[in-house]
């Protein structure tokens, strides 16, 4: 079995990330969201967002022996509305970190690289001063869903609404610790 690893996005990984995220939303969301918002994953203007956010050490890499198989970009996050933990008062906003999007190109699934990629994220955002992570799910992905489930990490109770095009995509808000530990 090849070496996995996660590491820090250069821009020499950006056409690999744009090609997962393209390729992973056509397969997992293609009832959710219709083919010209996909399509736009791919453009020019996609590439230099990925570029930019790769420059900023925002964006980490999941590889397998020498294949680029998922990645995650996280980074500060506003923080909830009344957010309170069980146990503590209301944190402010620098005490959250947010994960934009982690992605494992589905044919890389089920060994353990979004896990290893949550948790370098995670890390890396309690370096940086959070204590406590959000991310946004699409309301129908039952398996992002799971996957934060198994890290601890539940729906809050927020929801927002996108309209894209041809009808409305609900996320769900999903919250919980950073302090993560990787089970092998």
């Amino acid at each position: 079995m090849a070496i996995a690893a996660v590491r820090t996005a250069t821009a020499s990984d950006v056409a690999e990330i744009v090609r997962i995220q393209a390729g992973t939303w056509a397969t997992a969301y293609a009832e959710l969201v219709p083919p010209a918002a996909i399509e736009q994953l791919s453009t020019p203007e996609a590439h230099a967002a990925w570029e930019q956010a790769a420059g900023a050490g925002a964006v980490l890499v999941a590889t397998e022996g020498s294949a680029t198989v998922g990645f995650v970009a996280a980074g500060p996050a506003e923080a909830p509305e009344n957010a309170a933990p069980a146990d503590g008062p209301t944190l402010g906003p620098e005490s959250w970190g947010e994960i934009g999007v982690l992605l494992v190109e589905p044919r890389w699934g089920r060994r353990g690289h979004g896990g290893r990629l949550l948790a370098e994220a995670a890390a890396a955002l309690r370096t940086a001063g959070a204590v406590y992570g959000l991310a946004w799910v699409p309301e129908a992905d039952t398996a992002s869903r799971q996957f934060y489930a198994r890290a601890g990490w539940e729906p809050d109770g927020a929801v927002r609404a996108f309209d894209t095009g041809e009808g409305t995509l609900r996320e769900i808000r999903i919250t919980g610790s950073l302090d993560l530990k990787l089970v092998e």
